[in-house]
């Protein structure tokens, strides 16, 4: 594997729903702790990308590699335990859970103990689930959220569960992060903390970010590159001032 490999690269992807090429032969690049924006119109395919990039859908055509290794077909399971994590439009969480057993979720992909040990309560499932208590704390901490630790998450305001549902992805130890619309339902002042909050992780972690969005205010604010979908082909990709000022993606966005 090379060093020098894009975090990820997209060759010639593509799927096909009965007769509909969702996406179609779309090719992207995305360096190390790039912070990378997937935009466009509503139904122009972005998601449908996302859950090809995570196993959700497998592709009809084309090749996806992560740090230069081809993960393309793998399972979700498979692809999280490679380094790819996600969030989702509408949040996920585990809302009957707390905010600490949330992020234990996403711990419990690198647990070494054995279900039999968990059943019988052997003492490595105690060590590692005190260890795991610990990394939740400390990841909590980070999105100033250890305070609301016992919490249940529902019981959280909107801005926090999107911190939380983050925190979680984070939890699996990704390389590559995919946000899909995480300013949804925000207040200005919630969207400017969450860009603080995207800019941190990228440094904090050595993180890799790969975002879709309709707040053109947050993408212009944060994203190096962006690639627009209009009905499941590639409109323009570039640097993101550039793109946005592009009178093709204006048409696309606001019509004729």
């Amino acid at each position: 594997m090379s060093e020098a490999a894009p975090m990820l690269e997209i060759k010639n992807l593509a799927i096909q729903f009965g007769g509909l090429k969702a996406v179609d032969n779309l090719n992207l690049t995305i360096k190390k702790n790039q912070l990378y924006g997937l935009i466009g119109p509503n139904g122009a395919g972005k998601t449908t990308v996302f859950n090809m990039l995570t196993g959700v859908y497998k592709p009809t055509s084309g090749t996806i590699y992560l740090n230069g290794e081809n993960i393309t077909g793998k399972s979700p399971a498979q692809i999280n335990k490679h380094g790819i994590a996600r969030t989702f439009q509408n949040i996920r969480l585990f809302k009957d859970m707390s905010v600490l057993d949330n992020v234990k979720v996403g711990l419990h992909n690198q647990k070494k103990y054995t279900g039999i040990e968990g059943v019988l309560r052997l003492p490595r499932y105690f060590k590692e689930e005190k260890e795991m208590d610990e990394k939740a704390t400390e990841l909590l901490k980070v999105f100033e959220l250890d305070g609301e630790k016992d919490t249940l998450s529902s019981n959280l305001p909107y801005g926090k569960q999107r911190k939380l549902e983050i925190a979680r992805a984070l939890a699996t130890n990704p390389k590559l992060l995919l946000l899909d619309e995480p300013a949804a339902g925000m207040n200005p002042n919630e969207t400017a903390d969450l860009m603080r909050t995207i800019r941190f992780i990228i440094e904090k972690f050595d993180m890799t970010i790969l975002l879709i969005e309709h707040d053109m205010k947050l993408v212009s604010g944060i994203c190096e590159e962006v690639t627009v979908l209009n009905f499941g082909q590639e409109l323009a990709q570039g640097v993101t001032t550039e793109v946005l000022n592009d009178p093709k993606v204006i048409t696309a966005y606001l019509g004729e």
